[in-house]
């Protein structure tokens, strides 16, 4: 499996990095070496940096959490769109939006009024019932709303852990998840800071076939979480019931006491009266 996956990251041209002239010097450990200019990466540490994250994310959706991926560039796109929903995460393809995480219950303030929005529109006469300006107004809101925020319409919370693939480009949605707290995954190419991240996965960010080999990594790590998440709420679920099981006896133990206590009263009910003593009078 691992040579496959070696065979799929270099086919895919994730060791070829940026120009040696626009590097950043703290991805030299990361560096395999330089050819035409171009530096070439480190197959065996992006290889590396790629299981870490897939252990990482197994654990975290195995815990319950979630996951949010962010790609707004070309490349990532359509690649976030296709293989993410597949696994029921969150992801942001458009403009990563200013408090998207630290301002999170105004986000989901805009989520409700998308879902206000579109139960006008299913409705008998949608927003023909309003003047032709309003009616503009409500349609240019609902796409833009739906534009920005239909990836992540469903996150409830915030996620256990943020999929970065270009450090650059998303540092705003980077500094919003190291105020929080939130473990960040990055996919870094040579010109990237890997500090920004908390796992590095280096390697061309600006190819779609390695981002889509990266991705269908990590969403395979999900699945498998995912997995591990159901048996241990079915053991849970067993475990409670053979512990229900295990407490009858002691319910039983009193269930018996009292429906013998019960029998007992029911039995002095249903006994006939002993025959009551003369009276003394007519003794």
């Amino acid at each position: 499996m691992a040579n496959q996956l070696v065979q799929d990251l270099i086919e895919a041209g994730i060791h070829f990095g940026q120009r040696a002239s626009g590097w950043n010097p703290k991805m030299q450990p990361y560096i395999y070496g330089k050819r035409n200019g171009i530096h070439i990466i480190d197959i065996k540490e992006t290889v590396k940096g790629l299981l870490l994250a897939k252990r990482f994310i197994a654990k975290t959706v195995a815990d319950g959490k979630d996951v949010c991926f962010v790609g707004t560039k070309r490349q990532a796109k359509s690649v976030l769109e296709a293989r993410v929903p597949d696994v029921k995460m969150h992801y942001v393809t458009e403009r990563w939006l200013g408090g998207t995480l630290t301002n999170f219950r105004t986000i989901r303030t805009r989520l409700k009024r998308l879902e206000e929005l579109e139960g006008i529109d299913a409705g008998a006469d949608g927003f023909t019932k309003y003047s032709k300006k309003m009616e503009s107004q409500l349609k240019r809101e609902k796409r833009k709303i739906s534009r920005n925020l239909e990836g992540i319409r469903h996150m409830e919370k915030l996620p256990g852990v943020l999929v970065v693939l270009d450090v650059r480009k998303e540092h705003t949605a980077l500094k919003e998840a190291r105020k929080l707290g939130i473990p960040t995954i990055c996919l870094i190419d040579t010109d990237g800071d890997p500090d920004a991240a908390d796992i590095a996965i280096p390697g061309n960010d600006d190819s779609m076939r390695s981002i889509d080999v990266v991705i269908r990594e990590l969403c395979l790590a999900i699945s498998e979480g995912r997995q591990n998440r159901d048996m241990t709420r079915n053991a849970e679920a067993a475990s409670g019931e053979s512990a229900g099981d295990a407490g009858q006896p002691r319910r039983s133990r009193r269930a018996q006491f009292r429906a013998a206590d019960a029998e007992g009263e029911s039995a002095e009910g249903s006994t006939p009266a002993s025959p009551s003593r003369p009276e003394a009078s007519k003794v």
